[in-house]
Formats: C-alpha cells, structure tokens, sequence
C-alpha cells in the first residue's frame, strides 16, 4: 500500500517557493507564444483572438496556482468522486447535451459551457492512479485485478467516441493504457489487446459516421478531394514547406493572411507559426514542449509515493498526446480529428483542463516525499 501524507504545517508562502519556477516558466513562454500567434492569425490585431487568450490565460494560471496549493492527499481521496461525478456528466450529454460544429459535447449552464470530455482526461488518470494505489502486485498481474479499471475506462471512451470525438476518445483510452503499462501489466496482455482490435477494425469501421471515415481515406490519399475533404491539410503542406528554414518572418505567412489556411487558430496553428518562422522556429516550439514534458517525467521519478507518481505520469502523457496528436495531425502523419495545440491555439476549455493538470502536477511534485498516509 502507498499512499500520500501530508504536512499540515507547510503554508502556501512555503509550497509555492518549492514549485519548479523553471516549469512555471515554459508554460508562460507557450501561453505567451500563443498570444503572439493568434496577433498574427488577425492580421496584427489582438481582436478576436489574442486578448481573449490572453485573459483567459491568466485565470487558468489562477485556477493553476490554487489546485497546486491544495493538500495532495485531497487529490488521493477525492479521485473516485471527481471520476464518477464527471461519468454521470457525460451520460448527461448523451441525453440532452448541447450540440455545436455538428457534435454533442457540451452542457451549456447559460453563463458558460462545460466539456465534460476534457474533465474525463484528469479524472481518468486520478481514478486510475488511486486504484493502482490500492491494488496489490498479484492483482495488477491477474486478469481480474484489471477488469475494474479497464470497464472504467471503456465506458467513458466509449461515451466520448459516440459524441462523437474520436481524438479525444483515443486520447483517455490511450493515457490509461500509459498507466496499466506504468504500473507493471504484463506485455502479452497489451498485445493480446492490439491483435483483438486489429482483427475488429473492419467492424469498427462501420461504426464510424462518413465525415470520420472521410478523414481516414484523406488521411490515406488527401488528392482525391482536393477541394474538399483534402483541403485541409493539402495548404497545411504548402504553408509547411514555404516557411523554409527561418521563414517568412512575423505577420508576413501569406498562405495564412490569404486565408488558404483553414482553422488558422485553432487546429492548425502550428502550420501558421511553421510558416512564419520556418523549420528552426517550429523545431524550437516542439523542444520547449518537451522540456516542459521531461520536467514533468521528473517530477514523477524524483517522488516516492505511487499516487503522485501515477498522476504525473497519466496527466503528463496527456500533455504529450495533445502535442503529439496536433504536429502529427497538420503534417500529415495522423488523420485530422481536431485536437488543438495546447497553451497555443484558441479555445476556452483546452486552455483551463490543461492549466488545471499542471495545477496538479506542481502539486504532487511538491507533496512530502513519504510512501505512506
């Protein structure tokens, strides 16, 4: 058994001057790389993007600063309550969500609107991590030792994907498959799993709706609807390819400001950046992540106590999907499912989920360094 103990005495004066500032630090240079951006994307103008970013940047560095701050054995008894609270939230956007862009993903509480999915991606990691917390190793090991965690997680993928949002879906079941392989199941149990899903991918295929499917076959041959399904990421290229090595320089991306770039500000951003400072600019963006990501890692194997640890890990593979999936996806490697690029692309709820997980991270990687309550 591991578990979390707290120190009561330490203040919050005493646990912010042990937070990592260097962390603190990168995450400032990315939200204020994005700001800078979304200028660009309006034609040197911070209306409608960049101040909004901007502002909502600083209120999730609040809501950052105040989860960190939290006792971490909070986090360790709260997890199964965060969890189901957040399931019941998405069975409540099956029955009567809010739909936009064509997909059911909100609840729209009128002064705001709530994505229960990003709140799945934290409470995902800290079901699993208080599970795992508790499990013995013959349990992990065993078939049925995992049987609880894996239903846990099948059934909010499998809400999420019927939304539908498949990116986001792959996202959660991908970072607890991250922490089933963290916490020592056996490898032959993951193959055993891929080749299941191999064999049922033509099934699977029928219960994808057209416009995924599209993005599959596009992904596959993006010329055979240029104009079209294949739009997208066929001026994703071009703008790639015209940055060169150090680009066209500030505001000057004319496959951006000639509007050939769809979603400029959201999903394919990082297009628009490469563009405007070329390879080594884009090189640079993709090496600040990771640092902030082996930070993270750090933090993880720096702590003895398995809660921590496992939270770390799950909300920092999260992170590193997020960044994974956006590059991969305006490149071309991945098919286009409409993962953003974190702490630079715009939107509200991306913005603070991932705000909230460096929140927890800080706080977990400045909990008292003891294996057990």
């Amino acid at each position: 058994m591991y578990g979390l103990d707290s120190d009561s005495s330490a203040s919050w004066k005493d646990k912010i001057f042990q937070m990592s500032f260097i962390y603190i630090f990168f995450i400032i240079v990315l939200a204020l790389i994005g700001t800078m951006t979304l200028y660009s994307a309006a034609n040197g103008n911070w209306e409608p993007w960049a101040v909004k970013h901007l502002l909502r940047f600083v209120l999730a560095m609040i809501l950052m600063f105040t989860l960190a701050l939290i006792d971490a054995k909070q986090y360790y008894k709260g997890a199964y309550w965060f969890y189901f609270v957040t399931l019941i939230l998405l069975f409540a956007v099956e029955i009567g969500g809010h739909v936009g862009m064509g997909a059911q993903r909100w609840i729209d509480l009128k002064f705001f609107k709530i994505q229960p999915s990003e709140l799945m991606k934290i409470g995902i990691v800290l079901f699993m991590a208080r599970y795992f917390t508790s499990a013995t190793v013959q349990g992990i090991k065993s078939i049925r030792g995992i049987l609880i965690p894996a239903v846990m997680t099948l059934i909010p993928v499998a809400l999420i994907a019927s939304e539908p949002d498949l990116g986001t879906s792959l996202m959660v079941l991908i970072t607890a498959g991250v922490m089933f392989f963290a916490v020592g199941v056996q490898w032959w149990k993951f193959a055993l799993i891929g080749g299941a899903v191999a064999g049922s991918l033509p099934l699977l295929w029928n219960f994808l709706h057209e416009y995924q499917q599209n993005r599959v076959l596009t992904f596959l041959n993006p010329e055979r609807d240029p104009l079209g399904a294949g739009y997208h990421i066929i001026q994703s290229k071009i703008a790639f390819g015209s940055g060169g090595i150090f680009g066209k320089g500030f505001l000057h991306g004319t496959q951006t400001h000639l509007n050939f770039l769809p979603e400029k500000h959201t999903d394919f951003i990082f297009t628009m950046f490469s563009e405007e400072f070329g390879l080594f600019g884009s090189v640079s963006l993709v090496f600040l992540n990771m640092l902030l990501l082996a930070l993270g890692y750090v933090f993880a194997f720096r702590t003895r106590n398995y809660f921590a640890r496992l939270t770390i890990i799950g909300l920092n593979t999260n992170y590193f999907l997020y960044v994974f999936i956006n590059i991969a996806m305006v490149m071309g490697i991945l098919p286009v499912v409409g993962v953003p690029l974190p702490l630079i692309s715009y939107g509200g709820t991306v913005m603070f989920s991932i705000m909230a997980s460096f929140g927890i991270i800080l706080c977990m990687s400045i909990s008292p360094n003891r294996e057990n309550f």
